[in-house]
């Protein structure tokens, strides 16, 4: 798909050359590293006005400790709601500190425990480190909800782009295995299908995250399987699941020019199928991460006030409800 400036919302048109350019650092192992670097410096930032923790826990899997951050409002009230939040960057960069904002905005909507585990990148760590990391990260937070302070058996799980991928693979485990109660899901634009034969996947050149990018994601996150000529499993890409019908109810959202439109709105479908509640909305004109990139323009005011009047709703409804 191809995508030209035109096609883009009025709002983020100014932005086209100047993403499509930066862009490239997505498309190649060396820009990605580089952007790990720079990641690197925000290990350890704090969000003004709220309790905010380092700690390392176990591994389930024989990995490293997992390091994850733990956010608290500061006049912390108990039994709130437990979020497990897992971060975006392709399954190749970041780490929570770079999603600060994003904490802080559910924190704001809906006072809440959130746990965000740093998981292990697919450049030195393959599937499944990255899933085994996040899901024993869930389970940490299952086993120690009277510590954290949260609401038991109804834990949230969220996550943007390959945070939003790995955020289903999760929950799709923790429902198959009936291991945690998950109340509802939050996959924003997720990274879900490794195969990338949609039309919104093939040749997409959207400013952002691209075709290319895409594809150098995939192929380091799903490296060792593909070495081995593997099966790939659902937990490693999501939309390869058959069956849907245990998942909880999902909040999510997608730009209609993005490499993961056709995967999300797929994804929507199963679950409509399979009688699951999905709160859902298409961006027109927006590509990848629009709201997180540019949060101070209208429609990504309007995609940030569609989804966190979901989430207050869903707290309300699946979480605080008798």
């Amino acid at each position: 798909m191809q995508v030209r400036k035109d096609m883009l919302n009025k709002e983020l048109q100014p932005s086209y050359w100047m993403l499509k350019f930066s862009a490239r650092l997505l498309m190649n192992k060396t820009g990605v590293r580089l952007l790990n670097s720079n990641s690197a410096r925000s290990r350890g930032k704090k969000i003004d006005g709220l309790h905010c923790e380092e700690k390392f826990i176990q591994s389930g899997n024989g990995g490293p400790d997992i390091r994850v951050r733990i956010f608290k409002p500061l006049n912390f009230v108990e039994n709130l709601p437990g979020m497990l939040y897992i971060h975006g960057g392709g399954m190749l960069m970041g780490n929570p500190e770079d999603y600060l904002a994003i904490i802080k905005n559910f924190m704001d909507a809906k006072p809440c425990v959130i746990v965000a585990p740093d998981y292990r990148k697919a450049l030195s760590a393959p599937y499944p480190a990255a899933f085994n990391d996040c899901y024993d990260s869930l389970l940490w937070m299952n086993e120690n909800v009277k510590e954290l302070g949260i609401v038991p058996d109804k834990l949230i799980v969220a996550g943007h782009s390959a945070g939003g991928g790995l955020a289903a693979a999760v929950s799709l485990k923790a429902t198959d295995t009936n291991e945690v109660k998950i109340a509802f899901q939050m996959p924003i634009y997720p990274m879900l299908d490794d195969r990338q034969n949609t039309e919104s996947a093939r040749d997409n050149d959207s400013p952002g995250w691209s075709s290319k990018s895409n594809n150098l994601g995939w192929s380091a996150y799903l490296s060792d399987l593909i070495k081995q000529r593997a099966v790939i499993p659902p937990y490693a890409s999501p939309a390869r699941a058959k069956d849907f019908s245990h998942l909880p109810p999902t909040i999510t959202f997608v730009g209609d020019l993005e490499p993961f439109r056709d995967e999300t709105i797929q994804y929507v479908d199963n679950l409509n199928k399979a009688n699951i509640p999905v709160t859902f909305r298409l961006f027109k004109g927006c590509f990848h991460a629009f709201d997180v990139v540019f949060p101070k323009l209208e429609i990504s005011k309007e995609a940030w006030s569609f989804l966190l009047n979901s989430y207050r709703e869903h707290v309300d409804r699946y979480i605080y409800s008798k």
